[in-house]
Parts: structure tokens; C-alpha cells; sequence
């Protein structure tokens, strides 16, 4: 096993706790919203992980209505911007203003602060507005600060920012870089509902019904279990089970990893890989959904579930790639079926690097 700090009795109950909170929330949550289990799941998931999500889905899919409803059930602030071509850095980190004292006639300069000032920030339509704002808000993401007028102010905590993309509209965007797409935990991807579901939903918002969710979590109670998902212990073999997800995807990959190694549809369609921030985020993302399912290890079960939103936008796929129609998504489908899952299966292609080695054998 890996050095992780002991599970003590509290943090067993603590799991127990969650896994019940979330069945909870999961019920309110399905009073408001119908489908969508997969993107509340994931946004859960990232949330507990203290990372940040990019939701990607047409108009119309109630995208704000469930990140304002998932705020809701865990007792949140919750702030919305939506971004333009005219939106200024200060219109969302905030600025100083001149105040006058009535009393004494002086003046100072006082912070106002900006709506990015929430638990909860939802950025729609983040590839709206210029470089010089969305790097604003990636900035307060990476920092949890704003620095306005030499000063810093500290933003609440927790800090969870959820940016949604049209992926149809992209006339006058501006495409975030892979880089700063690389801040974001997950794109969380937002289908369209089945035919019972899209029923469910007319017959829903079409009548008069209302309902108002309720508080399933205090603020305290998911700061401690952010804190609780470090605990989770987890196996060496499951670290380089996720890892070769990752390093899979590198084309030039120095001597760490042997070139024959390299599957050959990533040479022929993937033009940049993922860094080592994914592995890190299949980690953590593997193991707040294990706490999520009331475990306490993370299996390989666990690695696949979050490999899809983790990789998706970190693989940069080429021109054969999009005369192929293959997507990131179906590269991380062959990535799946391609890594091993126990030794036994490792030994029966000799192609596959040694995820399943003790740590001993370095």
C-alpha cells in the first residue's frame, strides 16, 4: 500500500455519512432535475476533490439549473456570470472604489467585491470573452485569491468554478488554451435526455409544480470530507494503473517510457498527450468517488469511471484524427480495453508497460 496516513474510526464513519448525504442529494436533486445521474455524479465528484469542471452541452439542458441546484443542497453560495465579449477582469474579481467618510471628509479607496466572491461560481459561456478576462478567473481559480490594488483578498472556501462551453456556436469565441484547459479537473459532458426523460421534462416545467430543494450538507461537514478524500488510502498498482492512462497518451516520452509502449492509433491521432496533472485528477477523482460509493479503497473500477471526463480535454487529437471521427472519448474507450487490469492479463501482452511491479522493483 501506498504512505497514506491510517483511517481512524471517525473517518469510517465519516465515509458512511457521505455515501448516506449523497443518496440524499441525489433524491433532491432528482425532484428538480430529471436524468443526468452521470453529470451530478461527476460534478459531486470534483467538488470533493477541490477541483473545477468545464460543462460542455448545446443549449437548453438545464446546465445552470443544475449547478445552482447542486449549491443549493449543499448550503453554498452561488454566483452566476455570463461572459461577453465587453466583460473586464474587474467585473468579476471586483475593484476599489473612492469612499468618502461623512464624519472626518477623508477619502479611501474600499474593495467591492466581485461575483467570482461565491462558494459556487458558474462562468457560462467562458469562450465568450477575451484571453485577458478568462485568465482573471483561472487565475482566482489556481490562487484562490484576487488581487486588487496591491491587495489580496481571499476567496471563500470552498471555491468551486463551473465554466460551460456551446460546443456548436463558435463563431467570435475565443477557445480557451490547452494550458488553462488543463486547470479544470473534468469536462463534464451534458447529453441530451432519453425519450422518457424528455417526457418526464415537458410534463414537469409545463405545470405548476414547484419545489424547493432541501439542505442535505453544511459548509463544515464538506470541508471535512474534501479533507477526508487525502485519507483514502489507495495501492501502488492502482497509482500506476492510472498513470499509464496518461503517459499512454504522450507520444514522445522520453527514456521513462519505452517507444514501443505507444499504442499505435495514439501516434496516428493524437498530436499532444496528457501531463502529469491527469494523473494526478484520476487519483483523487478515483478516490472521492470510492468515499462517494461508501469505500474506503479505490479500485480499477473507480480509474475507469472518471478516465473519460479527466482525459477528454487533455487529448489533443490531429487532422487524421477528425478525417476519422475519432474523439478523444474513443481514445480513451481503447485506452480502457487496452490496460491491463490485473497481472494476469499484463502477462498476456508483452507490449504493456509493468503497471502491476511492486514497488520494491524500481
Amino acid at each position: 500500500m501506498s504512505s497514506d496516513p491510517t483511517l481512524e474510526s471517525s473517518d469510517l464513519e465519516g465515509v458512511e455519512k457521505l455515501h448516506q448525504a449523497y443518496e440524499q442529494l441525489k433524491q433532491e436533486v432528482n425532484r428538480v432535475i430529471i436524468g443526468q445521474q452521470q453529470v451530478v455524479e461527476e460534478l459531486m465528484i470534483s467538488l470533493l476533490a477541490g477541483g473545477h469542471c468545464l460543462l460542455v452541452g448545446v443549449p437548453g439542458l438545464a446546465k445552470t439549473l443544475i449547478v445552482h441546484t447542486l449549491a443549493d443542497t449543499l448550503n453554498l453560495s452561488f454566483n452566476r456570470v455570463q461572459f461577453t465579449p465587453d466583460l473586464m477582469p474587474a467585473d468579476i474579481t471586483g475593484t476599489d472604489v473612492i469612499q468618502e467618510d461623512k464624519s472626518t471628509g477623508n477619502r479611501d479607496f474600499k474593495f467591492l467585491a466581485g461575483p467570482v466572491f461565491s462558494n459556487v461560481v458558474l462562468a457560462d459561456e467562458i469562450n465568450r470573452t477575451p484571453p485577458k478576462t478568462q485568465a482573471a478567473l483561472l487565475e482566482a481559480m489556481q490562487e484562490h485569491q484576487v488581487t486588487a490594488g496591491g491587495r489580496k483578498h481571499k476567496l471563500p472556501v470552498p471555491f468551486f468554478v463551473l465554466a460551460t462551453q456551446n460546443p456548436i456556436e463558435q463563431e467570435g469565441t475565443y477557445p480557451l488554451p490547452e494550458a488553462q484547459l488543463d486547470r479544470f479537473m473534468f469536462e463534464v459532458k451534458v447529453d441530451y435526455p432519453s425519450e422518457e426523460e424528455e417526457f418526464a421534462i415537458v410534463q414537469q416545467t409545463t405545470s405548476d409544480d414547484s419545489y424547493t430543494v432541501k439542505k442535505v450538507l453544511e459548509l463544515e461537514e464538506l470541508l471535512s470530507f474534501q479533507s477526508l478524500v487525502r485519507k483514502v488510502p489507495v495501492a501502488d498498482h492502482i497509482i500506476r494503473y492510472a498513470m499509464q492512462f496518461a503517459r499512454m497518451t504522450r507520444i514522445s516520452q522520453g527514456d521513462s517510457l519505452n517507444s514501443n509502449d505507444i499504442p499505435d492509433f495514439i501516434r496516428e491521432f493524437v498530436s499532444w498527450g496528457a501531463g502529469p496533472r491527469a494523473s494526478q485528477n484520476l487519483i483523487l477523482g478515483a478516490k472521492a468517488r470510492a468515499i462517494l460509493h461508501g469505500r474506503m479503497y479505490v479500485s480499477t473500477d473507480d480509474v475507469r469511471a472518471v478516465a473519460h471526463p479527466v482525459l477528454r480535454h487533455r487529448i489533443i487529437t490531429n487532422f487524421n484524427a477528425e478525417a476519422e471521427g475519432m474523439t478523444p472519448n474513443k481514445i480513451v474507450d481503447r485506452l480502457i480495453e487496452l490496460i491491463s487490469v490485473d497481472s494476469s492479463q499484463e502477462k498476456l501482452d508483452g507490449r504493456l508497460p509493468q503497471v502491476f511491479r511492486s514497488a520494491d522493483a524500481r
